[in-house]
């Protein structure tokens, strides 16, 4: 990333903006004011090193429908909690990682670009059954899934104020792939996307689910915590893709009109390319709680983590 990418804010479409301004309390006039108290909190903060960039800092507003004192915790959180998920955040996290391109270059995770205009959610394939079990564990998925995640908080307007939508392509999934899904872990980081992650997540949506697995597969949600199973939808559908994201955004793979699925991962793995810094940066940044100066005010109702960073397993009905 440039060097003065710190100072600047990219202006947003003007319908993204009528929505944020409605729905996300954002004062256009403000937000330069509101990123720069932020940014001042954070560097008067012995316990964190965090990103300090503008874009950075305004995705946590945005997602904190600009409380400052959400915004704090959101961030804060962010990092605290990444240490709690060592499976995930590690030294593998690099944007020239062989096992990172590897996994861009299977087409296991596809960003759908959507037009300019567009005000609905940023979407993202995940083509559950297109990875090799004896290469890779779910948890390397996952990685590559949260990179792309932090770009999208960076640098996709869409997802920032609108959210984003998961599309979980289950064709040509095995048993063997669910008994690879590491539940423990898929628990513990959807709570950390919900939870510390600033883009809201709008929904989570399983198509071409064999139907033998419809009903397992029903119970495998008890996993997830109680308001992000609502945003849950499980189909054996080959259609119900299209219910969600217009054909013309989809690779000619799935019956769409864009390119192919090569095209998306070639642009994925140029643009992953281009965020080799950061990448790097974020192996630095973290939290300390010995050098933290107030005690952090989880509320037990607020999060699914304890206070020393534990997580606190999901009661399965």
């Amino acid at each position: 990333m440039s060097g003065d990418s710190s100072k600047s804010i990219r202006p947003l479409p003007p319908a993204l903006q009528k929505v944020a301004i409605e729905e996300l309390n954002e004062v256009p006039s403000r937000v330069e004011s509101d990123v720069a108290t932020l940014k001042e909190w954070l560097q008067k903060q012995p316990h964190i090193c965090a990103c300090l960039e503008d874009q950075f800092l305004l995705s946590f507003l945005r997602g904190s429908k600009f409380s400052l004192e959400k915004a704090k915790q959101k961030i804060d959180r962010f990092y605290s909690l990444q240490a709690v998920i060592p499976e995930v955040f590690n030294e593998h996290r690099l944007a020239d990682d062989p096992q990172v391109l590897e996994i861009i270059r299977m087409g296991v995770i596809l960003r759908i670009p959507l037009d300019k205009e567009d005000t609905g959610p940023a979407v993202t394939i995940i083509r559950a059954g297109s990875y090799d079990l004896s290469k890779f564990k779910f948890q390397d998925i996952i990685r590559v899934g949260s990179m792309f995640g932090e770009i999208m908080m960076l640098e996709d307007d869409n997802a920032s104020v609108s959210g984003y939508l998961e599309i979980m392509d289950m064709s040509g999934v095995t048993g063997a792939n669910l008994f690879a899904l590491q539940p423990q872990l898929l628990s513990k980081f959807s709570a950390y996307a919900d939870e510390a992650m600033p883009t809201r997540q709008k929904g989570i949506h399983f198509i071409n689910v064999p139907k033998a697995f419809e009903v397992g597969f029903k119970s495998l949600l008890g996993w997830f915590p109680g308001k992000i199973k609502e945003r849950v939808s499980v189909s054996s559908d080959p259609e119900a893709i299209f219910e969600r994201v217009p054909k013309q955004y989809l690779p000619v793979e799935y019956g769409g009109t864009k390119g192919t699925m090569k095209d998306i991962t070639t642009a994925m793995e140029a643009k992953l390319s281009s965020y080799r810094d950061y990448f790097e940066d974020c192996q630095h940044f973290g939290t300390n709680d010995k050098l933290r100066e107030e005690p952090t005010n989880l509320n037990p109702e607020e999060s699914h983590f304890g206070l020393d960073g534990s997580f606190r397993q999901l009661v399965i009905d």
